[in-house]
């Protein structure tokens, strides 16, 4: 009998592996993007695997980027990768050049040994003589690798554009879509983007506001300091006082902005700035203010600080969102090293994200924000990212720089980690719209949550309204916010939930105000409020 169950028994377990084979391809299935007229914002182009340029050993998939440009890591010699460049620029008949509206004088990050971070910006021009297809970042940067080897090009990428991660019907960046209940029915995970099923929507707040103690409870030690890089902040009573949305990086005598500071076109402010004049809020109007609404229900005794990298329609350009990040960096490494000017920020928000190209070459990906969170982790910062929306198993990062679940060993103990997080519905069952997979290690509330909204009135009007005995009454108006509340649903609403847990967890252990505290302190406090709320721990 045992010779006759041998022999079937690798291939049982051959069969196993093969199903789970097939399973992970459809659940790591490409992500369905926005419409041309959404990504001609940026003039962002989808790369398409089936035709798409290729040289051997690379494998691509899918994602978006800005078309005409590239980047360039600063741990590369600038000057020595623009030569190879150009070289494969010139049979193309294209040009390449620094982009100088991304000034080289820019304050980058630095790691804690000095180190610059950030990148260059370049952009591919058609030659003034002569005729040529129009210039495209992925096809320069293939037939680069095809003349000199991918390592020769090892931090040269894309210029990805991010997307933030509230869950929205398709078509995407409609302009407050409002379908009937059965409109979804045959794809169920679009049901999370209708008003009444976890789209954003109007509702009314009757409790009292989160408790926060009295700066007086802080005097031997200070408040947690959440950081959230996303649509900034508006006016709204919880969250007035505790906010802080005006600060920048002093370098000599100016203050440089930290992402747009433009009040024209804050989407926390105004909630209509693209698509049709028909009034209807934009897709991501108040996300920010959400986002803030969270962490203080989470901790309200945490500080915070929002910055706006994002506006309101959606489209992140990852040159411009890497450059506010490495100012954040900047500051969180100063503090850390005792230089003046310098901020605490011990949890960072991050609510957006990208699909890499080549996710199966680390050659190939893209240093500079690896290295940018890895700088924060060494400083004492726990990075909060979202999973994303697209109910898919490929990794989305920067969510997927943390720890997975299968890797041979866990994350180093001397700097603290990026915690990945997808959401939940209101019954703690993962929603069907989040990202899933072994990248994605914890899960909180993030369908049909409630929190803080600029109060908007947007254009759309009741269904029904009559007057009767003198008094109006009117159907639920789904875009007027004057509550100053909503729901909404959202991987980018579960991050804020967690990052709220993690400055909760380390109240009591925070140093005293005004303290230059160890890095290695700062790093084993972050550890220690990182396993009280996930499954995350050191090696």
């Amino acid at each position: 009998m045992v010779d006759q169950a041998a022999p079937s028994e690798p291939s049982e377990r051959g069969g196993r592996a093969r199903r789970r084979s097939l399973a992970y391809r459809r659940a790591d299935r490409d992500p369905s993007y926005p419409p041309d007229h959404v990504l001609a914002e940026v003039d962002g182009r989808v790369l398409d695997p089936g035709t798409a340029l290729t040289v051997d050993g690379i494998v691509p998939r899918s994602t978006v980027y800005v078309g005409p440009r590239l980047v360039i890591s600063a741990d590369r010699d600038r000057d020595e990768v623009l030569g190879l460049l150009r070289d494969a620029a010139r049979p193309l008949g294209w040009r390449i050049e620094l982009d100088r509206s991304y000034p080289e004088s820019r304050v980058q990050g630095r790691t804690t040994g000095g180190q610059a971070l950030g990148l260059s910006r370049c952009i591919i021009r058609v030659e003034s003589t002569g005729a040529a297809l129009a210039p495209d970042g992925w096809v320069l940067l293939q037939q680069a690798r095809g003349a000199h080897g991918k390592s020769a090009l090892r931090g040269v990428g894309l210029d990805h554009v991010l997307f933030v991660a509230p869950r929205a019907k398709r078509p995407f960046h409609e302009s407050n879509p409002v379908p009937s209940s059965t409109e979804f029915l045959g794809v169920p995970v679009d049901s999370y983007g209708t008003p009444g099923y976890g789209g954003r929507q109007p509702v009314a707040y009757v409790g009292p506001p989160p408790h926060r103690r009295p700066d007086s409870d802080f005097v031997a030690r200070r408040r947690p300091v959440v950081a959230i890089l996303d649509t900034g902040c508006g006016e709204h009573e919880w969250l007035d006082d505790i906010v802080d949305t005006s600060v920048g990086l002093k370098v000599g005598g100016t203050t440089l902005d930290i992402g747009y500071t433009d009040a024209a076109t804050d989407p926390e402010v105004g909630g209509d700035y693209v698509g049709p004049l028909d009034g209807g809020i934009d897709e991501l109007a108040g996300h920010g203010t959400f986002i803030a609404g969270l962490v203080h229900q989470a901790c309200p005794d945490a500080d915070i600080v929002a910055w706006r990298a994002v506006n309101s329609s959606g489209p992140i350009v990852e040159s411009d969102w890497t450059d506010a990040l490495a100012r954040v960096v900047e500051l969180v490494r100063r503090h850390a090293e005792g230089e003046p000017d310098g901020m605490p920020v011990d949890v960072l928000n991050l609510s957006s994200g990208y699909y890499h190209e080549t996710p199966g070459d680390e050659e190939l990906y893209d240093p500079t924000i690896r290295s940018l969170l890895e700088t924060l982790g060494r400083c004492g910062t726990v990075v909060v990212c979202s999973a994303g929306n697209d109910a898919t198993a490929r990794p989305l990062y920067p969510a997927a720089f943390a720890p997975w679940d299968d890797a041979p060993a866990g994350p180093p103990a001397d700097a603290l980690p990026v915690l990945s997080v997808g959401a939940y519905n209101p019954n703690a069952t993962v929603a069907l719209f989040s990202n899933t997979g072994p990248w994605v290690r914890c899960y909180e509330p993030g369908a049909a949550v409630l929190s803080t909204m600029p109060k908007f009135q947007g254009g759309l009007q009741p269904s029904a309204r009559t007057t009767a005995y003198k008094l109006v009454r009117e159907s639920v108006d789904l875009d007027d916010f004057t509550s100053g509340f909503a729901l909404w649903s959202g991987t980018s609403f579960a991050a804020p939930m967690l990052a709220g847990k993690v400055a909760a967890a380390l109240l009591d252990s925070m140093p005293a105000p005004g303290t230059v505290e160890d890095r290695a302190a700062a790093v084993a406090r972050g550890w220690s409020a990182v396993e009280q709320v996930s499954p995350v721990g050191p090696q």
